[in-house]
């Protein structure tokens, strides 16, 4: 019988012990919102948040309901550019990153 482990725990536990993989996710996340696929966005914050800050702690770092930040992050959410700057800010502040944006020439 072939064993398997569920996806977003296996990510969860890498984000965790690796801080690189973390940053590479929290990189990825901005990387997709600012080429115009914000569902990925969410759903690579939504694994990162569970895998570091935890969505009560979020809570409290935004001012927000966790519930409130669990639906913002999900498939269907809908974040305003307010609270995504926040959630943003509080993940990449746990993982002692900042953010630097550059343009390439497009293809």
């Amino acid at each position: 019988m072939v064993l398997t482990r569920d996806f977003k725990e296996t990510v969860k536990e890498r984000a965790t012990r690796d801080p690189a993989f973390a940053k590479a996710m929290l990189d990825e996340a901005a990387t997709a919102f600012l080429n115009g696929e914000p569902h990925v966005a969410r759903l690579i914050l939504r694994d990162l948040v569970n895998a570091s800050v935890g969505f009560e702690e979020l809570a409290t770092e935004t001012n927000h309901l966790s519930k409130s930040l669990h639906r913002m992050l999900s498939e269907k959410g809908n974040p305003s550019m307010d609270n995504l700057a926040a959630i943003f800010g509080a993940v990449s502040k746990r993982l002692g990153v900042a953010f630097e944006a550059h343009t390439v020439e497009a293809a």
